[in-house]
């Protein structure tokens, strides 16, 4: 029968591991970078958040790294804790040749489609750089218009850093922006529900209503089952 000892022996060795695996991930994802930079310049990654839930602005991020960079757990963001991700938000931007952040409102949503202002977001972030990248690198398999030379990666953050790092940058920011939209709907509890469609979202908005920052297109098959919802009457 194995000791007590031997287990708990065995058990860290297995988290040894893990961290080593993360590591080399980790490290397999700047290699990526600095293979796609040597052969088309300064890269630049993009990714977005917010594309699902159903209140909000969408936020897009893009980074640009130099090959010296190297940011130790750098991941996908959905792969992270939040308090992981705010640790590394602001690494992020104190090593990165350049960072920015943008947004499409959900006017812009509501007129353009979901993907569009997404792709207009992220159109916005790679034009907030103040350097000119040779190939912006696309989570996903769509590409938005930019000047630039673009490449689209489906799971693009599990392979390279600076999309990570852009998904990071994104997810935080929005996040942030969600716990404002918290303390002005209190009632919606957006601090924990990000604006997705949770069971106690749907039960906010036949009670309370829908405020005017939500995306009315995204409650169509709601107002479909519920009928149409009321609006949102904000405390004075």
């Amino acid at each position: 029968m194995r000791s007590r000892r031997y287990n708990k022996y065995i058990k860290s060795v297995k988290e040894m591991d893990r961290k080593q695996e993360k590591l080399l991930k980790c490290r397999q994802r700047f290699e990526y970078d600095k293979t796609v930079r040597a052969e088309n310049g300064l890269l630049c990654g993009i990714d977005e958040a917010g594309r699902g839930p159903w209140i909000g602005a969408v936020y897009a991020a893009a980074v640009v790294f130099d090959d010296g960079v190297f940011i130790e757990g750098l991941d996908d963001s959905k792969k992270l804790s939040e308090s992981k991700r705010e640790e590394l938000y602001e690494e992020i931007i104190k090593k990165a040749v350049s960072y920015s952040v943008a947004f499409a409102t959900v006017e812009e949503i509501e007129e353009l489609n979901i993907l569009n202002a997404t792709f207009l977001a992220m159109k916005r972030a790679a034009e907030g750089l103040n350097v000119v990248p040779g190939i912006a690198l696309i989570d996903g398999n769509r590409l938005p218009p930019l000047e630039v030379k673009t490449r689209a990666i489906v799971k693009g953050d599990s392979v390279s850093a600076s999309i990570a790092a852009a998904s990071i940058l994104a997810k935080v920011t929005r996040d942030r922006y969600m716990r404002e939209l918290d303390v002005r709907y209190p009632e919606f509890n957006f601090a924990a529900n990000k604006g997705y469609g949770t069971a106690q979202h749907i039960e906010a908005l036949k009670q309370f209503g829908v405020t005017p920052d939500h995306r009315r297109f995204f409650l169509r098959k709601l107002e479909a089952k519920e009928g149409k919802l009321k609006y949102y009457k904000e405390k004075e």
